[in-house]
């Protein structure tokens, strides 16, 4: 499936940016491109500045890291939920607070890389498991309509979106 093929929830949020940063992909393909490159742009982030917050009040690079995984995991479980033909409404989540009560900075980077494949890995299998018309199912999160396909680009875009805050704002 197309990013060009989804249905964003209504009305559109933030989320469409998440959406937008990806231009016209694959579902499939950006999940395991990603899974590929952004392990290596972990990588590449230098040890002395993988604890780092640009400014005071501002999210470490690692705590920006697992605030991806936090949210991966959150949007493959509504997936999951709606593909299953849940249509119980799921609440929003507090991403400051996981944040706050994760610990990632005594977190090291390659504990946060091996979480980031195990999980990736995780949203590879559930979605290679859902053909069109479960990706068309929808459901609703934080108080949006969503379809589960829509969940999956999210997940790719999310990610690319804050990839490009690292790099803009703490490695720029």
């Amino acid at each position: 499936m197309k990013t060009s093929e989804i249905q964003l929830p209504s009305p559109i949020p933030f989320y469409k940016t998440y959406i937008d940063v990806l231009g016209e992909v694959d579902l499939d393909d950006m999940l395991k491109n990603q899974l590929k490159n952004f392990p290596e742009f972990i990588e590449s982030i230098p040890d002395a500045t993988f604890h780092f917050a640009y400014a005071e009040g501002k999210w470490s690079i690692a705590e920006v890291l697992l605030h991806i995984l936090d949210a991966e995991r959150v949007f493959q479980y509504r997936a999951l939920r709606f593909s299953r033909g849940d249509k119980t409404p799921l609440p929003g989540f507090d991403q400051d607070l996981f944040v706050v009560n994760s610990d990632c900075n005594s977190r090291s980077k390659k504990s946060l890389i091996e979480e980031y494949k195990a999980v990736r890995n995780a949203t590879i299998t559930l979605f290679s498991s859902f053909d069109r018309p479960v990706l068309d199912l929808k459901g609703t999160a934080s108080d949006l309509e969503w379809s589960v396909a829509a969940l999956g680009f999210v997940i790719c875009g999310h990610q690319k979106h804050h990839r490009n805050i690292i790099r803009q704002r703490y490695l720029g």
